[in-house]
């Protein structure tokens, strides 16, 4: 009997190491040198009775940080990942011989969470916990929401309060720069704020889906959390993998203008969302985002006239192609370069609608060698993003265009510069857009003694619409304050995002 009993335990220890079919046979000395050598380990399926919640008072939930990437703290390993809820350090695998049960028998901390079952299990003894005053870690490492409460994210304005009872507004939370990632964190808490793609990564599983997909989704998630225990969100997780996937054009470390990522972001999660390369509205980004332009291009050609002298002359062939787009650039004009009678710079001042004539079919610029016009068609997309180019870069230096680009948040016009389609919308009807989140550029210099022309570092702020309280919210990495309507077109607009009114939405000012 004994020598069954050892060997029972020793295939326990070996676990899948050891082949089922092989008997073990085991003398009388090998039986001793075993119980010597490695001492019999029995794990509990459940707890004692009377002692459920037993080691539960030791978890530390104000030390709990989900925000970051799900590496075992030792191996550095992705797999099988449990966070210990005593000190929320990162632990790899819960069996005798992991990483995670030594920590709990060298510093005894018992309670640990499975980072993708979010199951919870008290080690070393390895049995689970069910109880539902764990409900509330489980929510803040994996938020799920139903269709219901998505739904009135913005006609409700909801308070919710931190841990340590600070409030904050769900949805309207600061984001950590690390180093020099407020450009991804403009663009992320834009994105979170067009309210078809932050419902469709809030709704959808992305389980199967790659890494990008599923890390935006559970970022979103937790902007938009009503119980969260911090009032901050860490984007140290998805920037991680998005420094993966572009080579480490865009990290953490490195500043970048929210522009270029946010071309490469959106590409990349069209492809990450199963969308082709050729078909058109195969993915919700594009869907949300893309729209088609008309552009005629007409070849410049310079010859000789009788006196050598040089003459320009348009081809008589109008070439025209329709193309499709995600993002509208919008061109400035050039910067004064001199200073006014008081000696200060002047900061010119322009309406959107001047620097929107650009699509209108009739103003055409000149590109190398081709003359071009453009024009937008229908249908327009729901939501129209514009990057306002302020920066121009040549071999030895980079140049910034500081006009101020004036506009109403509410009633921007697109008809005038949409090709009149009676099939698909009324002639003379107008097509209105409302401002949804406006990224804003500012100049900062290094130190208080730097001299004029010194290089500037580039600071991003975003404006974003809190529709349940009809207000608007400015956030700057962990800063959230509220502003004006009137103030936003204060600042150098760089990126915007316009939402289409639906039809039969009425115009009341907000």
């Amino acid at each position: 009997m004994a020598k069954r009993q050892a060997a029972e335990a020793l295939e326990d220890i070996a676990g899948t190491d050891s082949p089922a079919s092989k008997p073990l046979e085991l003398n009388v000395q090998e039986e001793e040198d075993a119980e010597e050598e490695a001492p019999v380990v029995r794990r509990q399926a459940a707890p004692t009775e009377g002692f459920a919640d037993l080691y539960l008072d030791t978890i530390n939930r104000s030390v709990l940080d989900f925000d970051f990437e799900k590496l075992c703290s030792v191996s550095l390993s992705n797999i099988n990942v449990y966070a210990c809820l005593v000190c929320g350090k990162y632990y790899q695998g819960r069996g005798p011989k992991s990483h995670a049960y030594f920590h709990a028998l060298e510093v005894g901390h018992h309670v640990y969470i499975n980072m993708g079952t979010q199951k919870v299990y008290v080690l070393p003894e390895g049995y689970e916990v069910t109880s539902k005053s764990l409900d509330d870690i489980k929510f803040v490492s994996d938020p799920t929401y139903t269709k219901e409460q998505v739904m009135t994210l913005d006609r409700e304005a909801k308070t919710a309060w931190s841990l340590s009872g600070k409030e904050y507004s769900p949805g309207f939370v600061g984001m950590n720069n690390i180093k020099a990632n407020d450009y991804f964190n403009v663009v992320v808490q834009a994105l979170s704020h067009v309210p078809p793609l932050r419902n469709y990564f809030m709704l959808e599983s992305f389980s199967s889906s790659p890494e990008l997909a599923k890390r935006l989704s559970i970022l979103i998630r937790k902007i938009w959390n009503p119980r969260a225990f911090k009032t901050h969100v860490s984007p140290h997780e998805l920037l991680q993998e998005i420094s993966l996937r572009s080579n480490k054009k865009f990290t953490l470390t490195t500043q970048s203008d929210p522009v270029d990522f946010l071309s490469w972001f959106l590409n990349n999660l069209h492809l990450a969302l199963g969308g082709s390369k050729t078909k058109p509205g195969s993915s919700m980004i594009q869907r949300v985002f893309q729209g088609k332009l008309k552009v005629e291009s007409q070849a410049i050609t310079a010859k000789a006239d009788a006196g050598d002298r040089l003459r320009f002359e348009e081809a008589a062939e109008v070439k025209v192609d329709v193309n499709r787009f995600m993002l509208l650039t919008l061109d400035l004009p050039a910067a004064p370069l001199f200073q006014d009678e008081l000696e200060r710079n002047i900061i010119p001042q322009i309406p959107l609608t001047s620097i929107l004539s650009k699509y209108d079919g009739l103003k055409a610029q000149e590109h190398l060698n081709q003359r071009k016009r453009y024009r937008l068609l229908h249908p327009l997309p729901p939501y129209l993003l514009f990057h306002i180019k302020r920066f121009s870069k040549n071999k030895f230096v980079e140049e910034r265009n500081p006009t101020i680009v004036t506009f109403d948040a509410r009633n921007l016009d697109l008809s005038p510069y949409v090709e009149p389609n009676p099939q698909l919308h009324p002639p003379g009807e107008p097509i209105w857009y409302d401002l949804v989140a406006n990224i804003v550029h500012e100049a900062v210099r290094g130190r208080e003694d730097s001299v004029e022309g010194e290089a500037e570092r580039h600071v991003w702020k975003c404006q974003v619409q809190d529709k349940g309280r009809e207000e608007w919210v400015q956030i700057q990495d962990l800063f959230v304050e509220k502003t004006q309507k009137e103030w936003l077109g204060l600042g150098e607009s760089y990126l915007q995002v316009w939402e289409r009114r639906r039809e039969g939405k009425k115009k009341a000012a907000r």
